[in-house]
């Protein structure tokens, strides 16, 4: 496969392919058995971008019906779910044009926001291109053709992704834009949350909740009672998630958080990775200082191991308000970060869950989404 290395350092991680452009693979070397007689090992395909894509092809075979190919999904170096999984197309002339159909493990849509209609297998919009690309050539004129895309276990595999919160039901879906799968990819990672605000939206919803984990999640959900549909995790990618929304166009954002991720956003810091940047303890004490800490509590919010230990020093000063402080100032340096084109509300979340300050925009959200009250 052409960009084999992902990075060309001493240690390079190897690139992968995704299950788009393994399904095309598949496809394409079932097709070449079928229309051509010939049995390759090795297929390629074509990304939009030109980029071609050698993929191995671990069987093919003529079938009763027309002719199936397998081509295993290597995700390279990157943790995915899906590595080691086949993916297999069968082939089958019937009647007219080109059809292309999810079978066992390929999940269905359910819910509408997504880039493919409800009922239909989720096969994205550029995996079937390239399907469709890797075929077409090499089928008769007047040829009508069915591709029918399994995954043995895509079922199971499919329990360990955020399929069923998306509106994908029975099975993974066949993802992926450039056909190449880049280890950890920032990108990647960036892409795959991005759907949740589309779905959110196409549901109607134009306020929402973004939250960076799974934490924060649950406990909008099932503590606060956020519709699971209007609650959005960002990872790390704060300002990103809230450019999305800006699109969209979201009406209003709850940014919902640890205390470190919202200090961060309040000191500015909108990809709150703490190897992009940090800077929490220095957002949170300048802020007492404003609030009027004296300088050993000041000192002592510097020193702390962790920002539990500080959140303590300031409930024992009762200087709680620093928190609902440090919430407002997020929420504006959020809005100017999309140039005032979402209404920002925050609230400020201990490591055990409870809420430490909010501003008052989240809890004017808050009873605009109909959760429970937030004070």
């Amino acid at each position: 496969m052409e960009n084999s290395n992902c990075f060309k350092d001493k240690e390079p991680l190897r690139c992968g392919v995704t299950t788009g452009a393994s399904a095309a693979a598949a496809a394409r070397a079932a097709a070449l058995l079928l229309f051509k007689g010939e049995r390759h090992d090795r297929v390629t395909v074509v990304n939009p971008r030109g980029v071609k894509i050698e993929v191995p092809v671990k069987e093919a075979g003529i079938t009763g019906g027309g002719a199936r190919a397998v081509v295993i999904k290597d995700g390279g170096d990157d943790p995915d779910v899906t590595s080691g999984l086949e993916i297999v197309a069968d082939l089958t002339v019937s009647g007219e044009g080109f059809r292309i159909r999810g079978g066992e493990g390929v999940g269905t849509v359910t819910m509408p926001g997504l880039p493919v209609p409800v009922g239909e297998s989720a096969i994205n919009p550029v995996p079937a291109m390239m399907i469709r690309q890797a075929v077409e050539p090499l089928v008769p004129p007047e040829t009508g053709v069915t591709v029918t895309i399994s995954v043995p276990g895509g079922r199971e595999a499919a329990r360990r992704t955020l399929n069923r919160r998306l509106g994908i039901e029975g099975g993974i879906s066949i993802l992926g834009t450039s056909g190449i799968v880049r280890p950890m990819s920032v990108e990647a990672l960036r892409d795959s949350l991005v759907p949740f605000v589309r779905k959110a939206a196409a549901m109607g919803f134009r306020q929402v909740v973004l939250t960076p984990g799974g934490a924060g999640y649950r406990q909008a959900v099932e503590d606060y009672g956020f519709h699971p549909d209007a609650v959005i995790e960002t990872s790390n990618y704060i300002g990103f998630m809230l450019e999305r929304c800006a699109e969209v166009p979201m009406e209003s954002v709850i940014l919902w958080g640890h205390l470190g991720k919202m200090a961060k956003v309040a000191g500015g810091i909108f990809n709150t990775h703490s190897r992009v940047a940090d800077g929490r303890r220095e957002v949170l004490a300048a802020h007492a200082a404003l609030q009027g800490a004296p300088r050993e509590l000041v000192a002592g919010i510097l020193n702390t191991n962790t920002l539990e230990g500080a959140v303590r020093l300031l409930e024992e000063a009762r200087l709680q308000g620093v928190f609902d402080h440090v919430a407002a100032v997020a929420s504006s340096r959020a809005a100017e970060y999309v140039w005032g084109r979402v209404r920002v509300g925050t609230v400020i979340t201990a490591r055990d869950g409870r809420i430490l300050g909010m501003d008052g925009t989240a809890e004017e959200l808050g009873r605009m989404m109909r959760c429970k009250k937030l004070r």
